[in-house]
């Protein structure tokens, strides 16, 4: 990971390409911004890998950067098959699966608001923000 996330005063420029030359291999996450009310996370997974069926207290995005992934999403019949240069967005409370897919690896990046990662049963309400 970089030392310093891209909102910080000393960074404010990233690039893919040096980010996948560090990380190297799939699998692997890194995290670009962090900040009190946005999140930004580059997620590079191999074909096969998958995440577990959950959902966040908060909307949670995505734009697919390589590869194909392909979101089972709650409330959804059909799959969401998502190539480089798409975008999927999620409700908060919204259940859903992501698994990637195609014949090499896959990176997407997540955007979405700090808060308690995977959910495996519905909050009773979405996350609040509160300025301080």
């Amino acid at each position: 990971m970089l030392e310093k996330p891209i909102l910080s005063s000393g960074l404010n420029h990233a690039q893919l390409e040096a980010i996948k030359k560090e990380k190297g291999e799939p699998n692997w996450v890194h995290q670009l911004v962090d900040s009190d009310f946005v999140r930004g996370v580059l997620i590079c997974q191999s074909p096969g890998s998958e995440t577990d069926n959950h959902c966040h207290d908060h909307d949670e995005w995505w734009t697919i950067l390589e590869g194909e992934i392909h979101w089972d999403i709650e409330g959804r019949e059909e799959t969401v098959v998502a190539k480089a240069g798409d975008f999927v967005f999620v409700p908060a409370l919204t259940f859903h699966h992501i698994r990637p897919a195609g014949d090499g690896p896959s990176i997407r990046l997540a955007v979405t608001f700090p808060g308690k990662g995977h959910l495996h049963e519905r909050p009773a309400r979405r996350l609040e923000i509160v300025a301080t």
